[in-house]
Formats: structure tokens, C-alpha cells, sequence
């Protein structure tokens, strides 16, 4: 006997099927965006947060081509984009889930116009990326101060000393 595929599998949606996806969700829309590639209890509070301003919720997570541009290092990411959406979508707080290549998230903010854009509190929202688009049609902006200090990096760094 197979076991179905977990429900959840289906919130994951490649870039090019977005705008038909994202029609068909409840408003408003929050979009926030990012690598989540060791998921913590900071990433989680802050996603729950992030979903509760709004109707649904879609996360946008950077390729690994994109997240080896960023710096945080050779290893990173730890988890490759297809286990990082499917942990990602398994979230209740999480509507739907796709990623982008490039170094920013524009073109999946535009493709989807959110009526609310989140990033977390170390993200002042004068530097949010899609700031000035989703202000001028409408929306809102927002950075979420952090509840708990947690990140990525300090977990791995954690991990070597051990």
C-alpha cells in the first residue's frame, strides 16, 4: 500500500504558476521572503507573526545560488531549496511557498502584489526590497521586531564547538 503525498506538498509553487495561484487566495495577502535553511523557534514566532496580519501568507525563499551570494558562507546552505520549501509549506502559518533566483525578491513581489510585505525587526522598512512598490499601490510595510534571538549562523556556529 502507497501512502498519498502529504497534503501540504501542494502549497509548493514554482514561479512560473504564481500568478494564477496567488488569485485564488484570500486577501490580504502577506509576502515575506528568505533563506530559512536550518528552520528555529525565531524563524517560526516570526512566520506566525507574519500570517497573523493578514488573510493568507506566501513565502518566497532564495535558490541556493542565491543563498551562497548572500556570504553566510561555503556550507551554506546547509538544506537544499527543495527540502527548505518542503519544511517550509509543512507550516500551518504558510498559505503557499515558491523561491527566486535572484538576489532580491522583486519579481516574486510583483508577480504576487501582497497587500502587506514582511521582514524581520533587523530589517529597517526604508530597506525592505519592494518597499516603495507595494507603498505606492497600496500596501503596507512592515518589520517584525524579533521575540526571540535566534539565527541560523550562531546555531551552526554552536554545532562546530561540539
Amino acid at each position: 500500500m502507497h501512502a498519498p503525498a502529504p497534503a501540504f506538498e501542494a502549497k509548493i509553487v514554482p514561479p512560473t504558476e504564481l500568478g494564477a495561484r496567488v488569485a485564488r487566495l484570500a486577501r490580504p495577502l502577506v509576502f515575506t521572503n528568505g533563506c530559512f535553511d536550518i528552520l528555529h523557534r525565531g524563524h517560526v514566532t516570526y512566520l506566525a507573526q507574519a500570517r497573523a496580519l493578514g488573510a493568507t501568507m506566501l513565502v518566497a525563499l532564495n535558490s541556493d545560488a542565491s543563498v551562497k551570494r548572500l556570504g553566510k558562507g561555503d556550507e551554506r546552505p546547509v538544506n537544499a531549496l527543495s527540502d527548505r520549501l518542503a519544511v517550509m509549506a509543512a507550516l500551518e502559518s504558510v498559505s503557499l511557498v515558491t523561491w527566486f533566483d535572484e538576489d532580491t525578491p522583486l519579481s516574486r513581489i510583483l508577480d504576487c502584489r501582497p497587500d502587506i510585505l514582511v521582514k524581520g525587526g533587523d530589517w529597517p522598512v526604508e530597506k525592505i526590497v519592494g518597499n516603495g512598490e507595494v507603498t505606492r499601490w497600496g500596501g503596507l510595510v512592515v518589520s517584525i521586531p524579533f521575540l526571540h534571538e535566534k539565527s541560523t549562523t550562531a546555531l551552526l556556529e554552536k554545532i562546530r564547538r561540539l
